[in-house]
């Protein structure tokens, strides 16, 4: 995961005189980030990597450099404390390492995510210690259904746009993300990928979900919310708690905010003392539907 630090910059021109003005940026240490999840049923998964500079250049050494090795990492789920191993995947452009459970530690430490079950991460690196602590929540956002319908759009007669019927259970503080993926591929957050119940606590309601997106491509602002006429399309609806859907509402909006001169500052809400990123865990419903053409 990479984090920006966003400083506006400003320069002034007079036509009457130039002046030459060094600008001495601050220099601020690396921290460490974390990314990391449980959902119910499977094993939890840490990547951990430094945070890059705003203004450093970024390449793929770089990328590769930003990994964090040799943490001692652990989650507990308040009887067993299971540890996690770095284990690393060749992409070809770039190798990419994680922490997983050790299969070799005693069986009896080992186990996926529980719905309402409670984990805790310990994280320790470079002579430092870092603790965060998730649930996974019952379903309090419960996905009924999914369809979709044409969308008329210039230039293009083949777009759909995707619904869904939630219903919303009657205690209020219920909180969600989604992910989509078409034709088998990679599941992909919404562009804004949150939703809560502040607005419709104790109903059921119907709402479009945008398409997943890769956030390290351009999109195109017209159709990147739509799906295709013969895609068939995976929705992983997933309910979490308030520290998680903090961390992806204020991480979105910050990314959608990105060069807006108009946008107000968004500090992004983690959840991990010390540190950038999350340790979040995740109630994961699916639903498959094939778009006719």
């Amino acid at each position: 995961m990479r984090n920006w630090l966003f400083f506006p910059l400003l320069t002034l021109i007079f036509s009457a005189c130039e002046k030459d003005i060094s600008v001495h940026l601050p220099q601020q240490a690396p921290q460490l980030v974390v990314e990391g999840r449980i959902e119910d049923g499977t094993y939890p998964l840490v990547i951990l990597t430094n945070s890059l500079g705003y203004f450093s250049r970024i390449d793929q050494a770089t990328l590769q450099n930003s990994f964090v090795h040799n943490a001692t990492v652990t989650v507990s789920d308040g009887s067993k404390t299971m540890k996690l191993v770095e284990q690393s995947v060749d992409t070809g452009n770039l190798k990419l390492f994680a922490y997983v459970p050790d299969t070799n530690q005693p069986a009896a430490n080992l186990f996926t995510g529980k719905v309402s079950g409670t984990y805790t991460l310990k994280i320790s690196a470079d002579n430092k210690t870092y603790e965060a602590v998730t649930t996974i929540p019952a379903a309090g956002m419960k996905l009924d259904s999914m369809w979709y319908n044409s969308v008329v759009v210039d230039g293009y007669d083949n777009k759909v746009r995707l619904w869904v019927k939630i219903t919303d259970a009657p205690a209020f503080g219920n909180y969600a993300r989604y992910f989509t993926s078409r034709n088998s591929e990679t599941f992909l957050p919404g562009l804004t990928s949150v939703l809560d119940d502040k607005l419709v606590n104790g109903t059921t309601f119907e709402i479009p979900l945008d398409a997943g997106v890769n956030k390290n491509e351009r999109l195109n602002a017209t159709t990147y919310a739509l799906f295709n006429t013969g895609d068939t399309v995976t929705l992983k609806f997933c309910n979490i708690d308030k520290a998680t859907w903090d961390f992806w509402r204020t991480l979105d909006f910050a990314f959608n905010s990105n060069g807006n001169p108009f946008s107000s500052p968004m500090k992004i809400l983690g959840n991990i003392p010390g540190a950038l990123g999350y340790w979040g865990g995740y109630q994961a419903t699916y639903k498959t539907i094939i778009i006719s053409k």
